[in-house]
């Protein structure tokens, strides 16, 4: 299988080459700005037609969630135009699309795990653009998967993993959210459930969730990954839980974040682990970059 992946050097992207190279049988490549540009529609075709790769992941977005707030014409013109671009120049090289979404679609209302069938709603630019990206590649592209998934972390890149341990490393306490609650996603994980689905393949377009098994509020999250750091030896520091209303941010968040991925787990046999048994190896490493 020849997989191309939009999106060199985000935390999935890495994870996707690391893990294909692992798993072995896969011909990967991931392609970055210089590349294709989704921000340029017309770096996109030429080079999907060069590679004719059987599979296509898009990672590449738009992900700065309160400067999206400003800058919205950008989010939408990478998420939503770019992504639209990207899935009909697959459609167009006969291959198979899978474009990766987020829980900011939802309002992040009630108490329960939402499944695809919920209504969408979201809060923020950068919501509204992963929202109208989701309608954008399906227009291009009728078949294409749309994965939605929720606080990524991973070995690379920036994530909150990596920022809690850098700031144990300069401070004993630490104030963190308490009333926002989702599933922590190893990418890592997330990567191994991507290539299960794009080894099974699929016949017509679906969107299914896939996260993290088990929630966590952020500041719950934090202390897991401070007890980590702890066994190790490493800095860690004391979480105090405060509410959101203590950390104002420019762009909203969802209150509840917890997607249900069941509906994955049954299309393509592949469940996501406890994202407690995932986090001590993610810390790991970090620990030594």
């Amino acid at each position: 299988m020849k997989l191309l992946v939009l999106g060199e050097k985000g935390q999935l992207a890495q994870s996707l080459v690391e893990r294909a190279a692992a798993a072995g049988g896969i011909e990967i490549r991931a392609f970055g700005r210089v590349a294709i540009d989704l921000e340029k529609p017309e770096t996109v075709a030429s080079a999907i037609e060069a590679e004719r790769p059987d599979v296509i992941i898009n990672t590449a977005a738009y992900t700065a969630v309160d400067a999206a707030e400003d800058e919205e014409a950008k989010a939408f013109a990478v998420n939503a135009v770019g992504a639209g671009e990207a899935a009909r120049a697959s459609a167009a090289a006969g291959a198979k699309f899978v474009h990766i979404s987020t829980d900011y679609v939802f309002d992040g209302s009630g108490r329960e795990a939402r499944d695809e069938t919920a209504a969408t709603r979201p809060l923020g630019a950068y919501g509204r653009s992963k929202l109208a990206g989701e309608a954008a590649v399906r227009e291009a592209y009728p078949g294409v998967l749309i994965v939605r998934t929720a606080w990524v972390y991973s070995p690379f890149g920036h994530n909150f993993a990596r920022t809690m341990m850098n700031a144990a490393k300069q401070r004993d306490e630490l104030r963190v959210v308490a009333d926002q609650r989702g599933n922590p996603t190893s990418a890592l994980d997330l990567a191994d459930g991507l290539l299960a689905a794009a080894r099974q393949g699929w016949d017509e377009g679906e969107t299914l969730h896939l996260a993290g098994t088990g929630s966590a509020s952020w500041a719950e999250f934090a202390e897991a990954i401070m007890d980590e750091c702890r066994e190790r030896g490493l800095p860690a520091a004391r979480i105090v839980r405060i509410p959101t209303s203590d950390y104002p941010t420019p762009a909203e968040r969802p209150l509840n974040s917890m997607l249900d991925s069941s509906r994955f787990q049954a299309r393509f046999g592949f469940a996501m682990p406890d994202w407690r048994d995932s986090l001590g190896a993610v810390v790991e490493r970090l620990a030594h970059r």
